[in-house]
This record gives C-alpha cells, structure tokens and sequence, in this order.
C-alpha cells in the first residue's frame, strides 16, 4: 500500500531549486578558481622564459656575461625569483639566493630552462608563484561579490514568488492529508484558491458521491435488515426475529421467561366488510398500545406473528410481574374500541405460558396458543395463562432488589468474572469483565437478570462506578499485554455527575494504561440518546480508550452511528450469532453489518460462538473476531488478579 509522502510540493521545489543554484554558484568558483590560477601559472612561465632569454643572450655577449653579477639580482628580486642557478658540465657558472622571508618552501615554483645560445649550458629557478601573497580585496573582488550577493537575492525572490504561486498546491496537498487521516466531512468542499482547479473539483465531486453512496449503502442495508425483521405496517419484529430471540433464550442457561399471544377475533370478517385500510389502523393502533406498555420491560421483543396475532417475549420476569403485565395489557385494549363488525366486549383475547432454558420452541408456542384458545372459550375480551408446573414464583419487588444490591454494594461490589475475546488470526484482543452477585442464599445471579433491577432502582452509575474502579486497578497491577473491556450501561452515561466522575478517573490515570481500557455501550440505547452519547465517546476516545458497540442487532436501527461516533469495535447480539449455520436470514444480517462497516476501521465481533460450525460460517462471511464458551469458559477475573503473577497465566487462563 503505497503511503503519503513526509515532504510537501512546495519544500521539495524550493529544495530542488536550492541545491541546483547553490551547485552553479559552486562550479562556477570552482572553475573561476581554476582558471585563475593556470592564467597565474601561464603568466609566471612566460614571464621567466622571457628572463632566461636575456640570461640566455648576455651570456652569449663576453661584456654582458663579466656584468651579470651586477645587473641581474635586481632583475630576479623584481621577477620573485629565490634562487637562479647557470651552470654546464663543468660546473656552476653563476648562483642567485634571495633573502626574502618565506613561511613554507614548498610553495615555490621550480623550473629548469636550456639556453639555446649557449649550448649545454642550464638556468634552474626557484620563484614564488603569482598571487601567493595577495589577501581579499573588497575592491578587486567586489564585481565577483556583487554578483554572489545578487544571485543570493534573486533565488530568495524566486523561492517566495514559488510558494506563492504553489501555495493553492499545498491547500490541496494539506487537504489530502486530512482526507486520509479519516476527516472526510470536514474536507468534503476544498479552498477557491486550491490548485490545480481541475483536481480539486474533481476531488470535491469524488467526495459527494461517495457521501451518497455511502448514505444509499446505509438505507439499503437498513431496508434489509428491516424487510427481513420487522413488520412493515406497525414496525414491530416479524415472526421471523421473534422465532429468533425466543430459540437464542431457550438455549441460553438460567434463562426464564413467558411468551404472550394476543390474537384479534374475526378478523376475517372486518377485512372483508370495512376493507383493508380500516382493518389495518385497528393493527397500528393495537401495535401502539402494546409498544407502550412493553418499555418498561428491557430485552422484551413485539412481534406481529401473524396478520391479526401479536406475540410479546418477556424474558426474565416472574409469573407474578407477567400476570400483571397481561392484566394491564387486557385493560388498555379492553379501553380500545374496535370497529363492527368486531364485538367490543369479545373482540381481543390473551394467551400466557411460561419458558425456561431447554424447552423446545415449537412447544412453548403450542402452549401458549392452547392458553389463547382457552381465553376464547370464556366468551369475552380476558387471557388465561397455560398450567404449567415451573411459573418462576420466585418474584423480588424493588425494595427487597434494593436491599440485596445494597448489601453487594457495601461488600465491596459484584463479583466480576471475564471471558477472553480473539480475533480471526487467534491473537487476543481483550478480556470482557462480566458483573455476578449472590442473593440471600448464596447463589450466583447474571448480569442478565440483576441488571434490569439495578436499572429500576436508579443505582446504574452506582455501579459502573465500582465496575470502573476495579478495572483501572487490575489493569495497573497486570502486565502490559493485558487489555480490559467494561460495560457501561446508558443511564449512567446520561448523569452528568457520573460522567464528570468517569473524566476525573480516566485524566488520573497513565496513559498506557487507558490504551489497553475498552468501554462497552449498548446499541439501543446508544442511539436512541445518540446526541447526548456523541461528546462522552468523544471523551473516552480522545483519552485513549477503545470503544465498543455492544449487542449490535438485538434492535433494528440504522447503522449511521457507526460513522458518527467513531467506534473501534462492534459486537453482535448472541442471538445472531446461535446457530447462524442454520439461519440463513441472521447470515444476511451480519453481511448486512458488516457491509455498513466495510469503508471503515470498524471490526466486528461475534458474540456467544458456541461450536466450531457457527465459528467457520462467521469466519466465511468475514467476521473479525469471536467471543463464546467455544474460544474460552468465563471465570473469575478476581481470581486472577489476586494470582496475577504466575508465569503460566495467558490472556485471563491458566494454562498449566
């Protein structure tokens, strides 16, 4: 993959530009220099030839060669001439030394002439070479100085009209930048003086139709995925999510619930005599009333089952809050009143049965149709709750949940427990830390059940406080290889105290720290109070923590947030993931988020992998990572960070 060069346009031409005027200015000394000094070498060879001429011709002259000693020291000292020697075969004839001062002898130059006028005579020479004594002149050398300082402030001229003419360049080139540093809404429209025009308007168009395709990716895959599982009139899962949810419940351990079908009585007959207009507002207005009342219920599903039949899954309730549940239920539709040729007082009727982990589906819905029909037989709008055995009777109101959490808050918090997360290579990703408390008797309770509690009682930031706390001190006394993943529930996150806490934490602690900490948020809520969610995960990102979308797929929603908030992980619904081999709508799902995730550094993690069947489809529709019993079993995290420095301890297990 080819990457960005460290060096912008415009430092590279003026570099370019630099070195080129600076290597001219060099030659051209260079070769100055030179020549100079072979004008100085060519002058001093003439100028002694023509001495050793006049030597050379006073020698040939009896009168002139008695007077040499007379005439010619002066012309040697004005010729810089040290030391002369004319000599033959028969030995020295005349020898010249000056007594000039010098500093280094090894300057001088030395020459040897043959006198043509005097056969087998020779003159040998010592001179100093031209210029050896000469110092820097400003005015001899203020033409070359001129013309330095002139070449200097042009190529300073030239360099700032070049980053002038190529600053529109460097707009595009610092835009760039940015686009690939992910700020693509920011930059989506460049500066007018950009340049060259034609990119830049090229880059701008290319920019708004990737926005529109990306926004068209996004309402195609959120068509999908609502066409698959919801139910277009009243907006309410089909039977095919319902189906879904209740298997995926049915399989999970220490799971309970009660599945409730509400069926609308001839309605065959009002289709037929009112048409299919009117027959369809009394759904909407029946999928109303039933939306309502089940949000007060968290995980419930409302699923239109059929045309005229809804089925609500409450998971985790006692028998007890379903019969009040289903009074309630009876109540508001029995205050709705149906148009002829429905009979207002036998018009609507309720079936209740109770679900527990290991039951088949097909059996559950049996009994609660068995339940409906026996609602039918009393002859008016009422429900009936099929006789089953097992009825969960087990309820805990809100002061008895208030005590309980009390004590477990006042006992130093939940017990955590931990499941390793791996992604597709097997190197590991982090550890999920998973809240457990025991009741009066001892026995563990999961998160699934507590939670809702902790939710209705208001002591939500109460605990993501000690959750926190724990995390941020195992992650200081484990080793650097670890990395922690904690839930954040969203009512916490919507109290500005607890917020303002959180930042206060995460600013006291090392930033090595916070690199290896990874928040998990809820979908649903996340983007039902999405504007509200976007500063705090800007916050824990800017920090240096990970952020992660957890239970992606239990709600339908549009998967924009996955742009705007900038989260590094997404973790799918376990219902999703249990037995995807078999499913063929859930394999469009996760294509479909995956998909919505493709142009971006979002991975996506697969929850609940139970077997090596469902884990080799996820790998094939090109899923990142896992979490389930099948990579690791949860255990105590306490545990571990009390026994944390063993040297057979990996990535939350002991593999001794």
């Amino acid at each position: 993959m080819r990457k960005a060069s460290g060096m912008r346009l415009t430092n590279r031409l003026v570099a370019f530009v630099t070195l080129i005027v600076i290597c001219a200015i060099f030659v051209i000394f260079i070769g100055g220099a030179v020549s100079f000094r072979k004008l100085g070498q060519d002058y001093l060879t003439h100028y002694l030839e023509g001495v050793v001429g006049v030597i050379d011709q006073e020698l040939a002259d009896p009168q002139g060669s008695q007077a040499i000693s007379r005439w010619l020291p002066k012309l040697l000292k004005a010729s810089n001439v040290v030391e002369l020697e004319v000599g033959s075969e028969a030995g020295v004839v005349y020898a010249f030394q000056g007594l000039q001062p010098l500093t280094d002898p090894n300057i001088l130059h030395q020459s040897r002439y043959e006198l043509e006028h005097n056969p087998g005579f020779t003159v040998t020479m010592k001179s100093i070479p031209p210029y050896t004594e000469f110092t820097y002149s400003l005015g001899a050398m203020s033409s070359i100085s001129l013309a330095v300082a002139i070449i200097i402030m042009g190529l300073v001229w030239g360099m700032d009209w070049l980053r002038r003419q190529l600053y529109g360049s460097e707009l595009l080139e610092h835009r760039g930048r940015l686009i690939l540093a992910g700020r693509v809404d920011e930059n989506a429209v460049g500066d007018e003086q950009e340049w060259p025009a034609t990119a830049s308007l090229a880059l701008d168009k290319m920019i708004a139709e990737l926005k529109d395709a990306r926004q068209e990716r996004s309402r195609f895959d959120t068509f999908i995925r609502t066409h698959t599982f919801l139910d277009q009139l009243t907006g309410a899962a089909n039977r095919v999510l319902f189906d879904s949810r209740l298997q995926s419940m049915l399989q999970d351990q220490e799971t309970h619930g009660a599945v409730i079908l509400i069926r609308i009585t001839d309605w065959e007959e009002l289709l037929a005599d009112k048409g299919k207009a009117e027959a369809d507002e009394l759904i909407q207005d029946v999928g109303g009333i039933l939306s309502n009342l089940i949000q007060r219920y968290p995980d419930t599903v409302l699923s239109r089952y059929f045309d005229a039949e809804f089925a609500i899954l409450l998971p985790q309730q006692s028998a007890k809050e379903v019969k009040q549940f289903s009074n309630t239920l009876m109540n508001a539709l029995d205050r709705l009143s149906p148009p002829a040729p429905l009979e207002p007082d036998n018009w609507c009727h309720i079936g209740v049965t109770f679900c527990a982990s290991g039951e088949r589906r097909g059996r559950i819905m049996d009994e609660a149709d068995m339940a409906l029909r026996s609602a039918q037989l009393q002859g008016s709008n009422s429900w009936y709750a099929f006789k089953k055995d097992q009825q969960f009777e087990d309820a805990r109101g809100s002061v008895r949940w208030r005590t309980l959490l009390d004590a477990v808050f006042s006992n130093g918090g939940p017990a955590l427990y931990q499941q390793s997360v791996q992604l597709v290579d097997g190197s590991p990703l982090h550890r999920e830390l998973l809240s457990r408390i025991r009741d009066e008797n001892g026995m563990l309770i999961k998160a699934s059940r507590f939670l809702t509690a902790v939710e209705q009682v208001g002591f939500s930031a109460r605990m993501d406080k000690i959750v926190v706390t724990k995390a941020l001190h195992m992650l200081k006394s484990e080793p650097v290889t670890e990395s922690i993943s904690v839930n954040l529930s969203v009512e916490a996150l919507l109290e500005k105290s607890f917020v303002k806490w959180l930042r206060d934490e995460l600013l006291q602690t090392p930033r090595t720290v916070l690199n290896r900490l990874s928040f998990e948020i809820a979908e649903g809520g996340l983007v039902k109070h999405l504007d509200a969610m976007r500063p705090v995960t800007r916050m824990l990102v800017g920090l240096g923590c990970s952020l992660v979308v957890d239970q992606a797929g239990r709600t339908i929603v549009s998967t924009h947030y996955i742009k705007d908030i900038r989260a590094d992980y997404i973790k799918l619904h376990r219902s999703l993931v249990r037995e995807i081999n078999l499913r063929q709508e859930n394999q469009l799902f996760v294509r479909s988020m995956l998909g919505a995730c493709a142009d971006s550094d979002v991975k996506v993690i697969a929850v609940g992998v139970e077997n090596a069947n469902e884990w080799q489809v996820l790998k094939q529709l090109g899923i990142n990572g896992g979490q389930g019993r099948y990579f690791s079993p949860e255990n105590s995290a306490e545990n571990d960070a009390d026994n944390n420095n063993n040297p057979r301890k990996l990535f939350g297990k002991n593999t001794g």
